[in-house]
């Protein structure tokens, strides 16, 4: 009976225990759960590097005080925040029954289009009267809808076989926000062999990118040889992204299949009788144009179009014998109706088109061609094209100009008309400009009359150093140097006239004509201008204009 009683015993003391398990349990739970409440606000959709706001939002549902409440919140994964913390915590006031609070949370979301963004909270406490801490915890998500960015190839859908290619991968952003450490990374392409990029990487793979404002872009040239074999298909693929503690983090994507197909023309052109000619402004170019059938059968009718690119273009002087030229759309159309040898292309046999255009001696140019000046012509026949870049040498622009009234802190004396037997002097100034390309080795020359002497007057005064003057020959040289793309450079300088009596009723010359020479850093070519000579009547000085008759 004894031995009865104490297994009751036990079993009402397992009970108990248990029971106060179970007690401990649904406290535990009924705090978690349901005294407070937690949850997150905020929007469920978003464009990537959009600034979104969080406000966490919290009750005390229970007849306790929360002591000791702690919140800790988590933005997504890869997020931007001003102060770069994506972890927040903040210890809070005692949460008193009925209170309730909330705390806003901004930041901005990076990925791509569909990814889920996944917001935490935590916020634990201590129940008044007691010393265990529990905790309550929310998410929210926020699916990236767009991505402001744009990726893309500019390749062509079909390419030949062992041919050569160029093409670009394009990236502009609309993101009201300056993305940082941002590289495009490349997929490793089976049947391309890579050769060149413009700019260059470092391992072919990852080109590092400037810093990204809104509406500003940019563009990667890649140059290669397509060996993957006729009839296949070649697939390129590119990421653009941000490095963020060592992680890249893709927020555009981009591929592009592309088809190999069999050569079946080959397509050359030559200007001005060489197939690397490097023109100069004002130039005329004469284009031959040659389109060789390489392939097993005829081209019957075939129809080619010349489309030139480049606003150094006089399209107004667009001249073929062959051709039919569109001025209002830059190209030369070469119809066999008209052309006679493009009526029937055997194999190995050839066509050959012609047409000619002038460059304008002046002309515009985007801030990203400064140093790579050229026009391009694509010629098409049959689904096949190829473009032809002639490079352009740069142009030194001078003028001459001479100046009885103070001109640059030089001030001059003397009769005015000039005088037999008294001095004159004359300021003379030479404006250079270079027009594109970087050029080196700039001089300046002109020779000056037997009766005109160069005095030391100079400015500005730091050019005097550079500035030469050789009495047998009487030639003047200002040596000016480099002179980057699109910069200037001004010498004025003062020379002395003294009239001999057989000029006495005429204007006399003080400067022969000018020249300057110079280097193109890009294309290697020397480059001349010529300007005329100054004499008395100065006519760029409007007080003094037409006074120059030696009395």
């Amino acid at each position: 009976m004894a031995g009865i009683k104490k297994i009751v015993f036990i079993a009402l003391g397992i009970v108990v225990v248990v029971g106060f398990i179970g007690f401990l349990y649904y406290r535990d739970t009924i705090f978690s759960k349901e005294i407070l409440k937690l949850e997150i606000l905020g929007s469920s959709t978003a464009n990537a590097g959009d600034e979104i706001t969080y406000t966490v939002k919290y009750k005390n549902n229970g007849n306790f005080v929360l002591e000791q409440p702690k919140l800790v919140f988590e933005l997504p994964d890869h997020s931007l925040t001003e102060d770069g913390k994506t972890r927040i915590s903040q210890n809070l006031q005692d949460i008193y029954p009925g209170a309730e609070n909330v705390i806003t949370v901004k930041g901005r979301l990076l990925g791509k289009e569909g990814d889920l963004k996944i917001a935490h909270a935590w916020l634990s406490y201590v129940p008044h009267n007691l010393s265990a801490r529990y905790e309550s915890d929310t998410t929210f998500t926020t699916t990236i809808d767009t991505v402001p960015v744009t990726l893309a190839y500019d390749i062509p859908s079909k390419v030949e076989k062992g041919k050569e290619i160029s093409y670009q991968i394009n990236y502009f952003s609309n993101i009201d926000y300056p993305l940082e450490n941002l590289s495009i990374k490349l997929d490793p392409v089976q049947g391309f062999t890579f050769e060149s990029a413009d700019p260059k990487s470092l391992d072919n793979v990852e080109w590092k990118l400037p810093s990204l404002q809104k509406g500003n872009g940019g563009r990667i040239t890649i140059t290669g040889i397509v060996t993957a074999d006729t009839g296949s298909h070649v697939t390129f693929a590119a990421h653009l992204g941000m490095w963020q503690d060592g992680t890249f983090v893709v927020i555009k994507d981009v591929t592009q299949d592309v088809e190999v197909i069999q050569p079946q023309l080959f397509i050359s052109q030559q200007v001005n009788g060489s197939s690397d000619y490097v023109a100069s402004p004002g130039e005329t170019l004469h284009y031959e144009i040659s389109v060789r059938n390489i392939g097993s059968t005829p081209f019957k009718n075939l129809f080619v179009v010349s489309r030139l690119d480049g606003n150094a273009f006089d399209l107004s002087s667009l001249q073929s014998p062959d051709g039919q030229p569109r001025v209002s759309d830059s190209l030369i159309a070469f119809d066999p109706k008209q052309v006679a040898d493009l009526q029937d292309v055997e194999p190995q046999q050839e066509a050959t088109l012609t047409f000619s255009v002038r460059l304008k001696n002046s002309f515009t140019i985007p801030d990203d061609q400064k140093n790579n000046v050229s026009v391009t012509n694509t010629v098409q026949a049959a689904d096949i094209s190829e473009v032809f870049a002639t490079q352009i040498n740069s142009k030194l622009s001078l003028s001459q100009t001479g100046y009885y009234s103070s001109q640059q802190g030089i001030q001059n004396s003397g009769p005015i008309p000039p005088q037999v037997g008294s001095a004159t002097t004359y300021t003379i100034v030479w404006q250079l400009k270079n027009l594109f390309d970087d050029a080196s080795n700039i001089k300046v020359r002109a020779v000056l009359p037997p009766n005109v002497s160069l005095t030391s007057q100079v400015s500005p005064a730091s050019q005097l150093s550079n500035v030469s003057f050789d009495n047998v020959s009487r030639e003047m040289v200002w040596s000016v140097g480099s002179l980057p793309a699109t910069q200037s450079a001004s010498l004025a300088f003062q020379v002395s006239l003294l009239p001999a009596d057989p000029q006495r009723g005429t204007v006399a010359t003080l400067i022969g004509q000018a020249s300057v020479f110079g280097e193109d850093r890009t294309t290697g070519a020397t480059i001349k201008t010529t300007v005329s000579g100054v004499n008395t009547s100065l006519p760029d000085d409007s007080a003094n204009s037409g006074g120059g008759i030696i009395q």
